[in-house]
């Protein structure tokens, strides 16, 4: 059960890390993370993360599949550990 919760952690961090670098890097113009790799780290259990760093960083905010994506993926990884 412990290696599911620091990995979980540790997808997050790298979610919120992401968004955030992500949103720096539009600002300066250079090179982006690309949406599928934000969108794969939400997928793989960063959803969290993610849905912080969309808010803090006000990042993909207005793009429809990370508005919908993001919050249905962390409302079915919290059912799914409620109920492990």
């Amino acid at each position: 059960m412990m290696p599911l919760y620091i990995f979980l952690i540790v997808m997050n961090v790298t979610s919120f890390f992401a968004f955030g670098i992500d949103k720096l890097l539009s600002k300066s113009g250079a090179r982006r993370i690309s949406e599928k790799t934000l969108l794969i780290l939400s997928t793989f259990g960063g959803s969290f993360g993610a849905l912080i760093g969309m808010v803090l960083f006000n990042h993909k905010t207005s793009k429809a599949k990370f508005r919908y994506t993001v919050p249905f993926l962390f409302i079915l990884y919290a059912i799914i550990l409620l109920y492990k």
